[in-house]
């Protein structure tokens, strides 16, 4: 599925994501059986992968999405949904993934990782994969990785031959976006929601294919505990891009936080 920080989003402790090596794109060649573990240019080891909330991590370039838990933390949670406007889902027509770019560009202005050599999938495997391996010869296409998924729980052992299995998450859906006004967006806006790690996380396939388009009304990640957090960042999103979401959606996520 495809899929300025955000507004009134405060970020309370330090540290930012590790620096993302500046690489030539490898391309879409096969994968030699030889592979690499991960390492920057500088030798410096790439992000553990260790999920943040999305509270401390506003512009998305830390993996992951820990629980909200915190009283204190649910309450900042739920005034930032309350932040998000509303109005009615409009018709999905007219609406076409090429509308935002072709997928995992890396040229989308605006962004962070936005034109570092590496496209916007293997950027977002490097942020929250941990025992990353490269393709031999490239700092950019991750061919293995362990994940922690956030929607299900799960630990995935991830291979790049069954790609499949791990799956790129729009938080806040394209098409989701296009019925929420972005069909009336400029073409660089949309390749930034498109693009923007704030709205990327990855995810079992499974589950991304079963949320599909669904705003939080109809679908919300299967594990319980980072359900606030899930709706944290979706309602980030909304801010950030001043997107309005149904009524039924915003609802659903201020009860994820106590609202």
């Amino acid at each position: 599925m495809t899929r300025d920080p955000g507004r009134g989003v405060r970020v309370r402790r330090a540290g930012g994501a590790a620096a993302v090596a500046v690489v030539l794109l490898a391309g879409c060649e096969s994968i030699p059986e030889a592979d690499v573990p991960a390492v920057g240019s500088s030798g410096a080891a790439t992000p553990d992968g260790k999920a943040v909330s999305p509270l401390d991590n506003p512009d998305g370039t830390r993996p992951g999405l820990a629980p909200v838990r915190d009283a204190r933390d649910r309450a900042e949670a739920a005034a930032l949904i309350d932040k998000a406007a509303t109005k009615g889902r409009g018709p999905r027509t007219g609406y076409d993934r090429d509308e935002y770019g072709y997928a995992w560009m890396d040229t989308a202005d605006g962004v962070p990782l936005a034109r570092n050599g590496c496209d916007t999938r293997n950027d977002i495997l490097r942020r929250d994969g941990q025992e990353l391996r490269f393709r031999s010869g490239s700092d950019c296409v991750v061919v293995s990785l362990t994940l922690a998924d956030p929607y299900t729980g799960k630990t995935i052992e991830w291979r790049k031959q069954q790609a499949a299995e791990v799956q790129i998450d729009h938080v806040v859906p394209l098409s989701y976006s296009w019925q929420m006004g972005a069909s009336r967006w400029s073409e660089a806006k949309r390749r930034q929601l498109a693009n923007d790690p704030l709205n990327l996380m990855p995810v079992d396939g499974g589950a991304n294919s079963a949320k599909s388009d669904s705003g939080p009304a109809s679908w919300l990640p299967p594990s319980r505990a980072v359900r606030c957090a899930y709706a944290v960042r979706f309602a980030q999103v909304a801010v950030k891009y001043e997107m309005p979401v149904t009524s039924a959606d915003k609802r659903a996520m201020a009860a994820q936080c106590g609202g």
